[in-house]
């Protein structure tokens, strides 16, 4: 299998070297300061964006929208220092990181989501929408979860996956349930 290609999208230039450097071992990766330079050099060839979401001339939400706006076949990452609000269950990225991110943890996430990458697109979604209830859980009082109706949709949007997956896991016989987990934990 050929070296993983991620494109690392951070504005300060001492933290990009820094996530490059974490990365450089074992990816290929390439680094973009601004949005209109990350939607510039982003294309099919990559296989996962990190991606901050303060940039000097933008959001990392523009550039979010650019790659699904695009139907490129990456997944991505946000690595922010801006704090989960509601917003985030909308938006078409994968997994949530709130600065600062150790080299570990940044190497664990970018696992993640090469794992990701090979799921159909029913686990991408599960394992999408399972990243915002963690992340909005561990953000969020109980008492503004349940208040809040976005919330309360991806919560039911995971219980149909999950009834959609249950589904198909009980057609599947015992060895070929735990081929296709083995297959994936191998990634």
């Amino acid at each position: 299998m050929s070296e993983a290609t991620v494109l690392v999208v951070e504005d300060e230039p001492d933290i990009a070297a820094l996530y490059a450097g974490f990365l450089e071992e074992r990816y290929d990766v390439t680094v973009a300061e601004t949005a209109a330079e990350a939607m510039d050099v982003v294309d099919e060839s990559f296989d996962a964006v990190l991606l901050d979401r303060r940039l000097p001339d933008g959001s990392g939400d523009d550039v979010l929208e650019h790659i699904r706006g695009n139907d490129l076949d990456c997944r991505v990452g946000m690595v922010t220092a801006v704090e989960p609000d509601f917003d985030i269950i909308g938006m078409g990225f994968d997994l949530y990181l709130t600065k600062p991110v150790s080299r570990t943890n940044l190497l664990a996430a970018l696992e993640t989501l090469l794992t990701r990458d090979e799921y159909d697109d029913l686990l991408q979604e599960a394992a999408a929408l399972a990243s915002k209830r963690a992340v909005l859980k561990a953000q969020k009082p109980t008492t503004q979860l349940d208040g809040n109706e976005a919330f309360a949709e991806l919560v039911e949007r995971l219980e149909e996956i999950d009834a959609d997956i249950d589904a198909i896991t009980e057609s599947l016989s015992t060895d070929d349930y735990r081929a296709m987990f083995r297959d994936i934990g191998e990634a």
